[in-house]
């Protein structure tokens, strides 16, 4: 069965973005090096780069994401899920209303506005024998692990303190996760946890 996958990166104090995040500061103030490792030549960082972009058979983001991603300091061929192969996995966001334009219109893109529960149905359906991966916010994956939704908790743990910003989690309903693996590099601490 397709599984769901939270897979971010976060800071040693818990957050995803710095402050003052907007759709030209998509990460906030100082929170570009939380993805350092994506960028580096580490091979276990590539590694799990590489792993992540297989397993991922459509990808799941909330609407802010969505609107940086696709602002005009947004992806491009070079930045992006899977940069080189840009259109592939198909890409879902949840959200309250459709965009009036795309910037993007060679991605695959589908707009839920049903709720959550049937965003992940969805992406499910276009992830086909392969697993649907949310990348992000910080608030979709909260909610979705909050309601217990989530399979699989991927966290990429940089080795930098940004003080404030987009918290993962803050208060909740309590979850408990099984350690899977932990692989340390210079850049990140990668973990990975399994839902009970």
């Amino acid at each position: 069965m397709t599984r769901i996958i939270a897979d971010i990166s976060v800071s040693i104090d818990g957050f995803v973005t710095g402050p003052n995040v907007s759709l030209t500061n998509g990460m906030g103030d100082g929170g570009m090096a939380l993805h350092s490792w994506a960028f580096g030549d580490d091979p276990d960082d590539q590694r799990m780069l590489t792993e992540g972009m297989d397993r991922s058979g459509a990808v799941m983001m909330g609407r802010n994401l969505f609107d940086i991603i696709d602002g005009p300091d947004g992806w491009s061929d070079e930045v992006g899920y899977g940069a080189e192969e840009v259109g592939r996995p198909p890409f879902l966001v949840l959200t309250s209303s459709r965009p009036d334009s795309l910037r993007l219109k060679e991605l695959d893109w589908t707009f839920a506005t049903a709720g959550l529960a049937d965003a992940i149905e969805t992406a499910r359906e276009l992830a086909g024998e392969k697993d649907v991966v949310l990348m992000g916010g910080g608030q979709i994956i909260r909610t979705a692990v909050e309601a217990g939704l989530v399979d699989v908790l991927v966290l990429h743990l940089a080795p930098v303190i940004l003080g404030s910003g987009t918290p993962l989690f803050t208060g909740g309903t309590p979850r408990t996760f099984i350690q899977k693996d932990v692989v340390a590099t210079p850049n990140a601490t990668h973990l990975v946890y399994e839902a009970r």
